[in-house]
């Protein structure tokens, strides 16, 4: 199983990542931290409470070590903050600003705090801060590219910190003061390079250590790749690398300058790996991205990226599974060198690699818990071995570990619009993956992001039938989250779709799902009419059970308005089209609504035969929960007809069967009871509609 894609054999490089050394130097900055901590604010100044958490600023340049020093004083402090710390990256690798909303969305992940799918920015911020209201939380938001994403996280809580690194002054937080970094102490970065590039060449030659500290400007990044090219070179003195590093002349930052030089003496293909890593969709990179953009196998990339950890060009991280992330401070260079020695079809022609290598793994990731049909198995067969999960729970735990880059992936699928067939089908596997290793509610947030992402794919390449299918799917999420406004504008552009498309199927679920948003919203006129036209068309194609399921949401909309005699009417309708389907359980359960608008009718006599009926119905369908809640419907009417005794009779009845207490149970099914935005079919409507979306 060592080349499977789950394998978590082999080297580990955690050896030599930045957990395991100590942390060096900044003993100024911290002690200047700390006591910023403790240090009374403006508002304590003045006799008030403070309204918010504190805030500490580590400012500096890509590379200056701003983000380790913020790490290290979360390590220092942690212990002070009982509920625990909480990370946030607030920019992309190139610098584009994260939106505060998906941000907000992890930190109440973190904190198990569920939030509606598609939830507006304010609210999402306002639920954090709620959550945060009573807790000592320590906060570090990392990368922060203006002010207005801290100040929108800020928790309301004086008892938490925050630790915003940035790139210079967040102008507009009160009461902040920066702790602007700048190179290391000689000292610090020479014990820096020892440990990392081995302490003999530096203890033999400390001058020349301190001079090619003084050429790196005490800029760990560059330091830290200075000591991962000695470490390359054993024979080499710090001397030979300051000669070589002068040879790079004065253009540029020591950063830029020192990546030049280990770029320039890589060997060609692991040259070329590295500059395609700026690719890799938000900074993570595994072997098989790293494999796929260069074209090259699986273990051949997994090894190439090892050395680059080695070197400090990458950064293992901690994962059951092989995983590396690509240095922030690095990405502008990669992708100037990128830029400037790789064609654009070259680049193009990487990416669709990378996609498709990601598409076809999200197949096998969901094929692995179909395997009881020996067509899937078939296909697991013939799939590469790479790219194949032993078992269902690996595959889930590839998932779970690689959700973020696969999101990040079809986010800029999306965005750079020249691959809009291969981000369709990205998007059309993750949305599937998603739903058989999380489920639909579990993932809920996840999919209406992507769905929003189909939506602009679809009006990009106008294509109304993904259109209508993506709007039914954020439609229902809105109407779910009680958004019902906003799923009725959703569900008639929807309408407007499926026509243009002449999709008979996804026009006929935006009526339907019109007249739900209008059930809702309480215009039971329009709900009844939009169900009618629903109706309509369903009977025009010879679609019998949606028909009477139809006639039944119809009644539903008549009852609500009172109009108890349309209701009945619908109702019998309904009822008709059932036993012809041979739908027992939906017979009952339409007999049992019937029964319900008989008595609000004031026909307590008929409701009672009706009820009667409905139980025979369910005995036949084998639905005791049903039984047990027409049981139930049949005392509350019975106690209407002046019979307490036989009321109770069945309620005890309805108890006996399930052993519970029988006010829990009423009756599930169709009616004015319902869910208005009763889903018709599989709510993953773009997977099932998209032409381009098969396997």
């Amino acid at each position: 199983m060592t080349d499977q894609v789950v394998d978590t054999g082999g080297v580990k490089v955690s050896a030599h990542s930045s957990a395991d050394y100590q942390f060096l130097g900044r003993t100024r900055e911290l002690k200047e931290l700390r006591a910023d901590i403790e240090r009374a604010g403006l508002d304590t100044l003045s006799g008030r409470k403070a309204p918010r958490a504190r805030v500490l600023l580590i400012a500096g340049r890509p590379g200056s070590g701003r983000t380790a020093l913020a790490e290290e004083l979360v390590r220092q402090v942690a212990d002070r903050y009982e509920d625990g710390v909480l990370r946030a990256r607030l920019s992309e690798p190139d610098g584009t600003p994260v939106p505060v909303g998906r941000v907000a969305r992890e930190l109440l992940a973190a904190l198990d705090r569920p939030t509606p799918p598609g939830a507006a920015e304010d609210d999402l911020t306002a639920s954090l801060r709620k959550a945060l209201a009573d807790r000592r939380v320590l906060l570090l938001l990392d990368d922060a590219a203006e002010a207005e994403q801290v100040d929108a996280l800020l928790p309301d809580s004086p008892g938490c910190l925050v630790v915003a690194v940035s790139g210079g002054p967040l102008t507009g937080i009160s009461d902040v003061r920066p702790c602007t970094l700048g190179g290391m102490d000689t000292k610090s970065a020479v014990e820096l390079l020892s440990r990392r590039a081995g302490s003999v060449r530096i203890t033999v030659d400390p001058r020349s250590a301190e001079g090619l500290v003084e050429v790196c400007q005490g800029q760990p990044a560059a330091l830290v790749l200075a000591a991962g090219w000695l470490a390359a070179r054993p024979k080499s003195t710090v001397a030979d690398l300051a000669k070589h590093l002068r040879a790079e002349g004065e253009e540029g930052a020591p950063l830029a300058r020192m990546f030049r030089l280990v770029h320039g003496a890589l060997p060609t293909t692991a040259a070329r790996i590295l500059r395609l890593l700026c690719l890799a969709p938000g900074g993570f990179v595994d072997p098989h991205v790293a494999s796929a953009l260069a074209g090259s196998s699986v273990d051949g990339a997994r090894t190439t990226l090892d050395e680059l950890v080695l070197l400090g060009l990458l950064r293992a991280v901690d994962s059951p599974l092989p995983q590396y992330q690509v240095p922030a401070c690095l990405h502008p260079h990669l992708k100037a060198l990128t830029e400037s020695q790789d064609r654009p079809a070259e680049l193009q022609l990487a990416y669709a690699r990378m996609l498709e290598r990601t598409v076809r793994l999200l197949q096998s990731c969901r094929a692995i818990t179909e395997t009881d049909s020996p067509e899937t198995r078939q296909k697991l067969l013939e799939m590469p071995r790479a790219l194949r999960f032993p078992n269902p729970r690996a595959a889930a735990d590839w998932l779970s570990i690689r959700r973020p880059a696969l999101l990040a992936a079809a986010r800029a699928a999306v965005a750079d619009g020249e691959l809009d067939t291969l981000a369709r089908r990205l998007m059309s596997q993750l949305v599937r993956a998603l739903v058989v290793h999380v489920g639909t509610q579990a993932a809920a947030g996840d999919l209406y992001d992507i769905h929003g992402l189909v939506l602009d794919v679809a009006e990009r390449q106008n294509l109304p039938r993904e259109k209508a299918a993506a709007l039914l799917n954020l439609g229902d999420v809105d109407a779910r989250t009680g958004r019902t406004r906003a799923a009725l504008v959703r569900y008639r552009a929807a309408l407007d779709a499926g026509r243009e498309a002449e999709d008979p199927y996804a026009a006929g679920r935006a009526m339907e799902s019109v007249g739900g948003a209008h059930l809702e919203l309480g215009d039971y006129d329009r709900a009844a009419d939009w169900f009618g036209r629903a109706l309509a068309q369903r009977l025009a194609r010879g679609e019998r059970a949606d028909a009477a399921r139809l006639y039944g949401r119809i009644a539903a909309a008549h009852t609500f308005a009172g109009r108890y005699g349309e209701a009945m009417r619908n109702w019998r309708a309904a009822i008709a089209g059932h036993r012809k389907n041979g739908d027992v359980a939906g017979h009952a359960r339409a007999l049992s609504e019937l029964a319900r608008v008989q008595e609000y009718a004031g026909r307590p006599e008929e409701s009672l035969r009706t009820c009667q009926e409905a139980v025979d119905w369910a005995r036949r369908a084998e639905d005791p929960r049903l039984q047990a809640a027409l049981y139930l419907r049949l005392a509350d009417t019975l106690e209407h007809l002046g019979d307490p005794a036989a009321a109770q009779l069945h309620r005890s009845a309805a108890g006996r069967m399930l052993g519970e207490e029988p006010e829990e149970l009423d009756v599930a099914g169709s009616g004015p009871e319902q869910d208005a935005f009763e889903p018709e079919a599989d709510s993953n409507a773009c997977e099932i509609r998209s032409a381009s979306a098969e396997d």
